[in-house]
């Protein structure tokens, strides 16, 4: 009866155990087959952990085994170029030219590198010679750089709303918070809405935006108006030219207070 195959199943270990203490155990166990002939080409598949799916454990392909880095990135995976040449650049951006695959590996072992395939369908592919992993952390740095950048510039909208009849005190209130908003570099939005019989009063609601842009004076460049609808709205941007304009002197000021001040110090 060769190739006979025979399963058995040991309990669940309470602590981790050795690959050699493994093999004591089963040097222990007893097979008896009777009235059976085995022949020395039989093979014995045991599992542990208990029964059930997912539980089986073979020597042969572990899927369990810790994943290589080319398991993860395909730009790793040399093994995935099926030509025997590579066109090499080294780490310091020279072309080194066309080489054999083995010789490319065997330069990024000797340089403690990794070998990177940048163009895989070129002919022949193309890969580099880097700190792979400090590549990737560069680029990262500069990503977050980048949207660190796009955030400053972005300029969001804030929206003011009164009616046409508002009274003095929070016409002022509305004014100043427009006023901030412009030297912080974001847009005002002003919105006038007209209920009911409030359109009747709309001549005044269109006095009134025009008024407020007039107080907000050069800090703000007029981008779009809608008197039509009831809700009537101005919107207005800053004025970079005066902006820079303002902070200018600020900077002369700090500087001259700090040579004024390094020249009286002891």
């Amino acid at each position: 009866m060769a190739g006979v195959t025979t399963s058995c199943s040991i309990q669940p270990f309470k602590q981790p155990i050795s690959l050699s203490a493994f093999q004591s155990k089963l040097s222990h166990l007893h097979l008896d087959f009777p009235n059976s002939s085995i022949s020395r080409g039989c093979r014995i598949t045991c599992r542990y952990g208990g029964g059930g799916g997912g539980g089986g454990y073979s020597r042969q392909g572990d899927s369990r085994r810790p994943k290589s880095p080319a398991d993860e990135d395909p730009a790793l995976d040399i093994s995935s170029i099926r030509s025997s040449t590579v066109r090499l650049i080294d780490e310091e951006q020279n072309m080194v030219g066309v080489v054999s695959k083995t010789a490319a590996i065997q330069m990024a072992e000797d340089a403690e590198l990794d070998l990177v395939i940048l163009s895989p369908e070129a002919d022949p592919p193309v890969v580099k010679l880097m700190d792979y992993n400090k590549y990737k952390y560069e680029q990262q740095r500069k990503k977050r750089d980048q949207q660190k950048k796009s955030s400053a510039h972005r300029v969001d909208q804030k929206e003011l709303k009164m009616g046409y009849n508002i009274d003095v005190h929070d016409y002022t209130v509305r004014l100043k918070a427009a006023q901030k908003f412009l030297k912080d570099g974001d847009k005002v939005k002003l919105i006038v809405n007209l209920k009911g019989r409030e359109n009747e009063f709309k001549n005044n609601a269109i006095e009134l935006i025009r008024r407020f842009r007039d107080d907000v004076g050069e800090l703000a460049i007029e981008e779009s108006k809608n008197f039509r609808d009831r809700n009537m709205t101005l919107v207005l941007i800053p004025n970079k030219a005066i902006l820079q304009q303002k902070e200018t002197p600020k900077k002369k000021e700090k500087s001259t207070g700090t040579e004024v001040s390094a020249s009286v110090s002891p």
